[in-house]
């Protein structure tokens, strides 16, 4: 590290108490504070315990950093090249840098075209379509996410891996108990040999007689150039990212929206709106608060920042998404939002490879709530809601009871 380096981050340190919890809320909102951390601290670094050694929260240096696939790596860090091995799950897109990821990116990205999405949409309407019949069938008042946001994304991933209905539900009960953090870890682990055992029993019947689903695809259009064990990660990842997110995304949203009556009656008044309302929603509830780490692979300046080899930084989607610069008024939803971008689906290579499926489910899942209950409204005090716990990689909602 050259002097200069040393001076500057020796001067960057002293602004390290201006470090806001990026990845907190209140509510559904940012921290207070992460606004004018986003404007004035843009790139921090972290002197707290952990892994962390830099924290983004300026757009541009979220940008700079998650775009910058040949100097940051997103495989975790290992001291050595075994534990590195150990730790990576194969067949998992986001676990590889290129050139491993752009072959298995290569491999995916057919399978999730707007074409292809088109082809299973009348499939995920009738998903949505048997949900709204089992939350009105409920009876009022209804829990919202134990009814329809949990169920929903588990069957369409099951819907585009072809995984046979009689075992749709225990799939995927397995993947949600190996991740609820209120089991112990025998019990998680347990789960999970479970729900990958499945797979690699039906990645081996694929292999054998395929059929049109995604690993049958890939197994036709590749054969022995994926592995078994690739074709199981990558089906483990496409149902773990698929149910965790989506969960979030249609519960929030739907809270977001009752939050907003304004916003909820302008939808119902203008339901052509609902592609715009998607994005802005993506934007506000912003699931997945932070990306994964980014290791330095060489060193890199940011900004007037220098970020060595080996340091890992933290990059926050919430604060791109959502931090209002000091002064500004306090952001809110907006569906009549222009030009909205946001990363809620990442950025760069590692943008969301089923981020076309997430939009066509979110689209359906929401217009199907307005349509068949027009009297919409939380059955209880908002406070007694249940976010999801801030240590969780994903933002959700415990519960929403609701009545029409």
């Amino acid at each position: 590290m050259t002097r200069e380096t040393g001076e500057l981050r020796g001067r960057n340190r002293d602004r390290t108490a201006d470090i806001i919890p990026h990845h907190l809320r209140e509510g559904m909102d940012p921290p207070p504070g992460l606004g004018r951390m986003s404007t004035e601290t843009p790139l921090v670094p972290e002197t707290g315990p952990g892994l962390i050694d830099w924290v983004a929260t300026g757009r541009e240096e979220v940008r700079a950093i998650l775009g910058d696939a040949d100097r940051f790596s997103t495989r975790p860090p290992a001291d050595t090249e075994e534990e590195s091995r150990q730790i990576t799950q194969i067949g998992n897109p986001l676990m590889y840098d290129p050139p491993e990821h752009t072959r298995l990116r290569k491999l995916l990205a057919p399978e999730f075209t707007l074409r292809r999405m088109r082809r299973i949409e009348p499939q995920v309407e009738r998903i949505i379509e048997d949900r709204l019949d089992v939350l009105e069938r409920a009876g009022r008042p209804a829990d919202l996410v134990r009814h329809f946001a949990w169920p929903i994304p588990g069957l369409v991933g099951c819907t585009l891996l072809g995984i046979p209905r009689d075992d749709q539900a225990e799939l995927a009960r397995h993947l949600d108990l190996s991740r609820r953090d209120n089991r112990g870890w025998q019990a998680r682990r347990a789960s999970a040999k479970t729900f990958d055992n499945y797979l690699a029993r039906y990645v081996a019947a694929r292999r054998r007689d395929p059929g049109d689903d995604l690993v049958s695809m890939l197994v036709k259009d590749h054969g022995t150039d994926v592995s078994d064990k690739e074709l199981v990660g990558l089906a483990a990842s496409v149902m773990a990212a698929g149910i965790e997110n989506m969960v979030g995304m249609l519960g929030l949203g739907v809270l977001a929206l009752l939050d907003h009556p304004d916003q909820l009656a302008l939808l119902r008044e203008r339901p052509e709106l609902m592609g715009q309302a998607v994005e802005e929603l993506l934007r506000y509830v912003t699931v997945v608060a932070v990306a994964s780490p980014r290791t330095a692979l060489t060193e890199v300046t940011v900004g007037d920042h220098v970020i060595e080899p080996g340091q890992v930084v933290s990059c926050s989607f919430l604060a791109v998404n959502r931090a209002q610069p000091p002064g500004a008024p306090p952001d809110r939803l907006d569906i009549l939002r222009e030009g909205t971008t946001h990363v809620a689906f990442g950025h760069g290579i590692h943008y969301c490879a089923g981020a076309a499926l997430a939009r066509m489910e979110l689209r359906i899942a929401f217009a199907g709530v307005l349509r068949r209950f027009p009297g919409l409204r939380l059955a209880v005090p908002r406070e007694e809601l249940r976010f999801r716990p801030p240590w969780m990689a994903t933002f959700g909602i415990e519960n929403l009871p609701v009545s029409w």
